[in-house]
């Protein structure tokens, strides 16, 4: 056993001293026997005993010596891994493949398996696949659960060939085989303490009455005050209830602080104080409808305030009747399903109107914008823009890229007339090269930045004007210096004829112009069947004063023979979906604006009985357009949110890109579905 082990290193020496302290004594020895040699030969004598002793001492006990050493090296690879057994963290070694090479107790009775078990870590936790493991010289965690333990794993390669490089015995080659370590770190707690530190954060909310005023008028003066207490007792109750403090702020609006916890749990009850509020009936005509704005995940409870701001601006300007949570820049909607009560009163159109002439004044060019695709109302709004532009002398321009058939009839008349510029109707490409610090540019017909005709535009011009009737979403224009945003208005054209009554004594409506503004009026309310009230037919009375003829007006749009066919054929084809929702596709083929042709079709299929919302898919361009419309029982506005859309409560769309028809039908469908379950429909 001896002769197969040779000591080396710093233990070699340490054994050998006796030996070549021989060395010295020998040495010595000579020196004495060179000055006496009966003293030198003893010496030496003892030299000799020395070496026999030291002999006897190393090579006998060697094998000794060699047992103990294995001893103590066995004995503390014992130790090493009973103390990787016993470890108190969880630790493993697997393969690349994922099969586990070796596993600790702690790490046995976490996935509860045995030292035995050899299977992939894949079957313990999915999301632990190869093809996420880390490749040399990285570390990849990964947060998994197991029986209700949430767990940081941190998995990191082990070198084989290092571990290896002095063995004598296994030679590794190169990638040819390697490990990897394993962890677990029970994070369970820590994510307990951190929950519930998010859960105590506080976030700050407004909430506003929407129709005080209305409300109030309705009821008899002596129980104004009666309606007054039941409703704020009602807002009180409901946020005390739910751990929240109240505070008044003015007769019409509160302030609100909650922990985010609470909010949490008043998204999951969809914020069913807009329904009790309703509720709240003592004689009044008119239903209490509430805003609120809320906001959270700020740095700042400052800023959460400013995010609460933010977001009642974006409720009111929603029409109301909502809440509206910002969280960072991300936006969440709920409510919203009653349509918006028209208020009487011209006030806001006149301020408006004065303050667009004011921002007029200060610019010699006007560009004016609507959507991608404009319809008769975005070109009729145009045309009321232009004509303001023209009576205080400045030069305009009305941005169309492509025009459609929907407004060919029209462009075509100002096209044709004298009276009008070649230069009325300019592509983008020509917009961009008239851009400079006395440009402005009108919006109309959309709010959305990636909705207008050219959007690079919006980040051109300086001085911005918007004027839409459609809600607004998480996509707006930013930095408006004028923004009028009317939900509850029938059409952008109603929203321009009472602008330009208050605009200038002195402006003068062509006949066609007052068409063009009546014409957008008529296809947006469907021939005034749908969203119109009192101010519709107020501002369509002032057009008609201006000259619209509606016999001209009814020539110019009547329908080609291919787009009735088209419509036909949609219809005929309709599905009816959970017995309510009718839902078809539109043709395209031959059919040169066949987005027009499916809004029609949308409006037509309201016409059939039980049926309480329309879908018209229509592919074009790659892109699936769908068109929803609605009476009364269904909000189309919040379907189409969901779809990346939006519009108004009965008249709605949205845009899908890269998929099939049958993909955006089925997508659909499962909104539908899970709408109706979810109670938001």
């Amino acid at each position: 056993m001896n002769k197969g082990i040779r000591f080396k290193g710093f233990l070699e020496l340490y054994l050998r001293w006796p030996f070549y302290l021989f060395v010295l004594l020998v040495a010595g020895s000579i020196g004495i026997f060179c000055i006496n040699k009966q003293a030198g030969l003893a010496s030496l004598i003892v030299d000799l005993v020395y070496l026999l002793i030291a002999w006897i001492v190393f090579y006998a006990q060697k094998r000794r010596f060699v047992e103990e050493m294995i001893s103590f090296a066995t004995n503390y690879g014992q130790v090493q891994k009973h103390i990787m057994m016993d470890m108190m963290i969880p630790y493993a070694l697997i393969d690349r493949s994922g099969r586990f090479l070796w596993m600790n107790k702690l790490f046995m009775d976490i996935i509860g398996k045995g030292k035995d078990y050899h299977k992939s870590i894949a079957a313990i936790f999915p999301q632990v696949i190869p093809e996420r493991f880390p490749s040399a010289d990285q570390v990849r965690d990964f947060f998994v659960n197991k029986d209700g333990r949430d767990y940081r794993m941190q998995i990191k390669p082990v070198s084989v060939e290092e571990l290896t490089q002095d063995s004598e015995m296994i030679e590794v080659q190169s990638g040819q085989f390697s490990m990897l370590a394993v962890y677990l770190m029970d994070i369970t707690e820590l994510n307990s303490y951190i929950q519930k530190n998010q859960e105590e954060k506080l976030v700050t909310g407004l909430v506003y009455i929407d129709n005080y005023e209305e409300a109030m008028d309705s009821v008899d003066e002596v129980r104004r005050s009666l309606l007054t207490a039941l409703i704020e007792r009602r807002i009180n109750k409901y946020f005390l209830s739910n751990d929240a403090i109240v505070k008044k702020l003015e007769k019409d609006k509160f302030f609100v602080v909650m922990q985010k916890k609470t909010l949490s749990s008043l998204q999951q009850k969809k914020f069913d104080i807009l329904e009790e509020v309703k509720a709240v009936n003592i004689g009044n005509d008119m239903s209490v409808t509430l805003s609120i704005g809320v906001g959270e995940n700020a740095p700042t409870l400052i800023q959460n305030n400013d995010y609460a701001r933010v977001a009642i601006e974006l409720a009111l300007g929603r029409g109301g009747d909502q809440v509206v949570v910002k969280s960072g820049d991300d936006l969440a909607f709920y409510g919203g399903k009653s349509q918006h009560a028209e208020k009487n009163t011209r006030v806001k159109a006149r301020v408006k109107a004065h303050a667009l002439r004011e921002i007029m004044n200060h610019k010699d060019r006007i560009l004016i914008m609507g959507h991608s695709m404009p319809d008769v109302d975005a070109l009729g709004a145009g045309i009321g823009i232009y004509r303001a532009a023209k009576t205080l002398g400045k030069k305009a321009n009305i941005v169309v890229d492509h025009s459609t058939t929907a407004i060919r009839p029209l462009m075509d008349a100002f096209l044709k007339d004298k009276e009008y510029s070649s230069d009325m109707f300019i592509s983008s490409h020509d917009a961009r090269e008239l851009v400079n610090v006395n440009t402005m540019l009108v919006v109309v017909d959309t709010n959305r930045p990636s909705y207008t005709e050219c959007e690079d535009l919006l980040y051109m011009v300086e001085t911005i004007v918007v004027l839409d009737h459609h809600r607004q979403g998480s996509e707006v224009i930013q930095n408006a210096a004028l923004s009028y945003i009317e939900p509850y208005a029938s059409s952008t054209s109603e929203m321009v004829a009472e602008i330009l009554q208050y605009f200038d004594d002195a402006i003068h409506i062509r006949n066609i112009e007052a068409d063009s503004l009546y014409a957008g009026i008529m296809v947006d309310t469907d021939n005034f069947l749908t969203k119109t009230g009192v101010r519709t037919f107020e501002a369509a009375a002032f057009i008609r004063r201006n000259g619209a003829d509606i016999t001209r007006i009814r020539k110019m749009f009547r329908e080609d023979m291919k787009n009735l066919q088209a419509k036909g054929q949609a219809i005929s084809d309709t599905e009816l979906y959970n017995n309510c929702y009718a839902i078809t596709v539109c043709p395209t083929e031959g059919i040169e604006s066949p987005t027009i042709v499916g809004a029609q079709a949308a409006n037509e299929m309201l016409n059939i009985k039980g049926v309480k919302a329309s879908f018209v898919l229509t592919p074009f361009k790659d892109t699936i357009y769908i068109s929803a419309r609605a009476i009364d029982e269904v909000n189309v506005q919040i379907i189409m949110e969901h779809l990346g859309g939006g519009g108004h409560l009965n008249v709605a769309g949205a845009q899908l890109k890269g998929r099939s028809i049958e993909e955006a039908r089925q997508l659909l469908k499962v909104t539908l579905k899970e709408m109706t379950e979810g109670g938001e429909i």
